[in-house]
């Protein structure tokens, strides 16, 4: 089959099964490098709120790069850069793996003062931060707390707030992209061109260009855990990037033995499926389908986005949706993500075995 038809086919698909999932979605293809399919199916936008994302595309990348310049290391605990909190026996790894035992999530939302300055907001969370009761496991218990925590350790591996951390990672790895945060809820971009995530009932309005997530929007639209906004072009150029660090081609920004490290297994295979801030395939139910290899790395975000690189079969798949415009009780994308990855794998390469 050749590539228009497989492509064609695969729209087809995914035009019957988004109905009442998902508003639209943008997915694209890599294998061996080379672009396999570029589907825009629905009511499709310029930028998306990539949610989850961003833990991988800004907190992950940007924790590597200071790897690399002996900024930490495995044995590295938070004490080692905020001396006075209270848990500072975490190692940042065991954020990094979501084993820390902190609190997967709370709604810091409802508390903090929304017309306070950035600044005072961050100190007020990490007060807050503070006051977690750690559930000392080895299993891994996803955590936004854990990444915001992260949030802070970058601004004092670098001696700047978390935003101008962002824009020198931006800058280094990201110089041609159109990833950005909304600061103070402000969009960089006509909010037209962004696709519209929820109308939500206690921030009052249709949400479009303003982040999601509640605790991220009322800090200011700007974290280590979500927040960030890009197109395909955005997300597929980091997908590139991450394939050149995990093959250990040049140009990757991070040495080979670094990337190495962060990518595979981190902990039993009991306690969880992850790699250094990335998700690994579960045995059951994985959100990259059935047919990528299991040392594959990827994450996905709350508003229907996902990254997935498969090494062992040089395959990468993006995907861009908003499915909570239908509201973010709609689960129903949680069944549709690994079909669109198996329809990828079973259309255009017929090779890859099918491993779970």
């Amino acid at each position: 089959m050749n590539l228009s038809t497989a492509e064609s086919l695969l729209t087809q698909r995914v035009a019957q099964a988004i109905d009442g999932v998902t508003p639209g979605v943008v997915l694209r293809a890599y294998r061996r490098g080379a672009l396999l399919c570029d589907c825009l199916v629905g009511t499709t936008h310029d930028y998306y709120d990539l949610a989850s994302l961003t833990k991988v595309v800004f907190a992950q990348q940007a924790l590597m790069r200071a790897f690399d310049q002996g900024l930490w290391t495995a044995g590295s605990r938070v004490a080692d850069y905020l001396p006075v909190f209270p848990q500072g026996q975490i190692r940042l790894v065991d954020l990094m793996t979501h084993t820390s035992g902190m609190t997967w999530w709370k709604p810091f939302y409802e508390s903090i003062p929304l017309d306070w300055p950035l600044e005072q907001k961050r100190r007020w969370l990490l007060d807050e931060l503070g006051r977690d009761e750690l559930t000392p496991t080895s299993k891994a218990v996803y955590s936004d707390l854990g990444f915001m925590l992260l949030g802070f350790v970058l601004e004092r591996m670098h001696g700047r707030d978390l935003l101008a951390v962002w824009h020198g990672l931006r800058e280094r790895a990201y110089p041609d992209s159109t990833l950005a945060f909304s600061v103070d809820n402000i969009p960089t971009q006509a909010r037209a061109r962004y696709a519209p995530t929820e109308d939500c009932p206690w921030r009052g309005k249709r949400l479009q260009g303003e982040v999601h997530d509640d605790n991220t929007w009322a800090l200011g639209g700007v974290s280590a855990h979500a927040g960030l906004f890009g197109g395909m072009e955005d997300l597929a150029g980091f997908g590139r990037m991450l394939r050149a660090q995990v093959l250990g081609l040049a140009g990757s920004g991070v040495r080979p033995a670094t990337a190495l490290w962060c990518s595979r297994r981190a902990i039993d295979v009991k306690d969880g499926d992850w790699a250094l801030g990335f998700m690994l395939p579960s045995a059951a139910r994985a959100s990259c389908g059935r047919h990528l290899a299991a040392t594959s790395i990827g994450h996905t975000g709350f508003t229907g986005t996902s990254l997935w690189f498969d090494p062992q079969n040089d395959l990468l798949v993006a995907i861009l949706s908003n499915r909570v415009a239908f509201g973010r009780e709609n689960r129903s994308f949680i069944d549709l993500r690994p079909q669109l990855h198996d329809w990828v794998c079973e259309l255009f390469c017929p090779d890859m075995p099918c491993v779970r």
